[in-house]
Parts: C-alpha cells; sequence; structure tokens
C-alpha cells in the first residue's frame, strides 16, 4: 500500500489526539533500521538490564546513525507531520530520539499518564508548571509525540479527546492510581502469564481507552498531554521510534524545563 495523506489525518489529531500514518516507512528503509534496532536491544540490556524497555539518546551508543538520518529525512514523513502541524515541527534529532523494546524476562506496564504533569509530584507541578501546562493543551507547537513502529506494535494505549483537558475527570484519577508498582514493575511474586493478566486490567480500567494499533513501517502521532500508557510483554518483539515532535522554541523550552523541576524538587525534598 503506497500512503496517502487526507484531511482525515489532521481531522483525527485534532478531534482524538493522534493520527496513523499507515506504511510510510519504505520496506528497504524498515529493514535497514531493524538491523541497528537489534543492536540496540543489545546495548540496552547490557547497560540497563534484562528488563529494559529503551535506549535513548541513539547518539550515545555504538550505532550506525545513518538509517535513522535516512528516517528522518523522508521527504513523505517530513511533508505529513508539516501538515498536521506546521512547517517547523521536525522529527529524528538522534541526540534525543530513542527505541522502545520489549522487555526480556517478564511483562511489564507503565502506569497511566498525561507527559510532564504526572512525571513529578503534584505540589511541584501546581506550584511550577500548571498555568503553562494548561495554555500548552491548546497549542499545537507543544507536547506532540511520536511512535515509529519496526515491528507490528500493539503495546501503546490512548484515551482519545483527552489531550485537550485540562482537568482530570474523577473515573480517571481513580483508574490511574489502581496502579501497584509491586505487581506491575517489581520483581514478579507471580506466573508471568498472571503478570500479563494483571497489567491487561489495569490498563483496561482506563474509561475510554483504545489500543493503538501499529504495524511494521507506520507512525503515530499523538498528543502527549492525552491520557496514555504503555504495556509490555517478553515474547512480543519490539522496536519503536520514540520522541517528540518539536519546534526549535518547543526544543529550548523543554530543555529549560528540567532544571526548574530539579530545583523545585529539591526545594520540595527540604520542605519536607
Amino acid at each position: 500500500m503506497v500512503f496517502e495523506f487526507s484531511e482525515k489525518h489532521i481531522a483525527d489529531y485534532h478531534l482524538f489526539g493522534y493520527t496513523v500514518f499507515r506504511e510510510i516507512l519504505p520496506s528497504a528503509l524498515v529493514e535497514d533500521l531493524r538491523k541497528e534496532t537489534d543492536k540496540a536491544r543489545e546495548i540496552a540490556y547490557e547497560v540497563t538490564g534484562s528488563q529494559a524497555q529503551r535506549l535513548q539518546p541513539l547518539s550515545n551508543y555504538d550505532l550506525n546513525l545513518q538509517p535513522f538520518k535516512n528516517y528522518g529525512e523522508l521527504p513523505e514523513l517530513n511533508d505529513a507531520i508539516h501538515q498536521v502541524l506546521t512547517p517547523n515541527h521536525y522529527h529524528a534529532d538522534l541526540e534525543r530520539t530513542g527505541i522502545l523494546l520489549e522487555p526480556a524476562e517478564y511483562p511489564w506496564c507503565t502506569d497511566w499518564h498525561r507527559d510532564w504533569r504526572d512525571h513529578m509530584p503534584e505540589e511541584v507541578f501546581e506550584s511550577e508548571f500548571r498555568e503553562e501546562w494548561d495554555e500548552q493543551t491548546f497549542d499545537i507547537d507543544a507536547m506532540n509525540q511520536i511512535n515509529c513502529a519496526l515491528y507490528d506494535d500493539p503495546s501503546t494505549w490512548i484515551v482519545p479527546g483527552s489531550h485537550y483537558r485540562q482537568r482530570n475527570l474523577p473515573g480517571e484519577v481513580t483508574a490511574k492510581r489502581a496502579f501497584d508498582a509491586e505487581k506491575h514493575r517489581g520483581k514478579p511474586t507471580v506466573s508471568n502469564t498472571q503478570r500479563e493478566r494483571d497489567c491487561l486490567a489495569y490498563v483496561t480500567g482506563m474509561p475510554g481507552a483504545v489500543q493503538l494499533r501499529l504495524n511494521a513501517g507506520d507512525f503515530a502521532l499523538y498528543r502527549s498531554s492525552a491520557w496514555h500508557i504503555g504495556n509490555y510483554v517478553p515474547y512480543r518483539k519490539r522496536a519503536t521510534i520514540h520522541d517528540f515532535c518539536g519546534t526549535p522554541a518547543w526544543s529550548d523550552y523543554v530543555r529549560e524545563r528540567v532544571p526548574r523541576k530539579d530545583e523545585a524538587m529539591a526545594q520540595l525534598k527540604t520542605a519536607t
């Protein structure tokens, strides 16, 4: 199938918070990228351990980066991104881009989250970042993220339409808090089959959640302000390119907010 852009991609992105460019990567490029991500998997397991689920950024490791550069320069892909977002948006900055991988030993899932706001204590978010985060939920330059699958990948789930809501619904808060770190993240005390079912039960407990199924060569563009989650099993091979899709101004903002968060976290720790 030859990829064809349509107005539906734009409508879906604004209405649901995500869109998929189906089979947009050429087969030869997928094959070249798979060869390097096989190396990335070995490096990730060696550096982080057998449960590693990503290697990032790619530029830090001994990989042939040319296939990733070819991916970043793919005209059809850049044109599609520019039509959904703006001509100022770019992706595949290899000093930031990573590869999402399957864990080697046992099933695992993240917690349900909306990026940045759920990456810090609530006190820090409310005091330091709430106002700007609320503004960014309506800013097309901000909070755009990508997953580009090199193998079939059903790992990501998302709540359509949640990207524009600045406040969480009560049922969403309850579903997020159902996360059990020992059950989903720690060393398993149950069989892999039971653990897989436990993770799935947590994932599907979020109201309105849908599974974002990608085939090899598909490129998903989604709003990271939406509720989303990753749910992984060791028996399904995964190599999915992951990054945010930004503008120069957004990249500058992302860099400067990290030390702001670190300082606020340090102040919170001192105060308590």
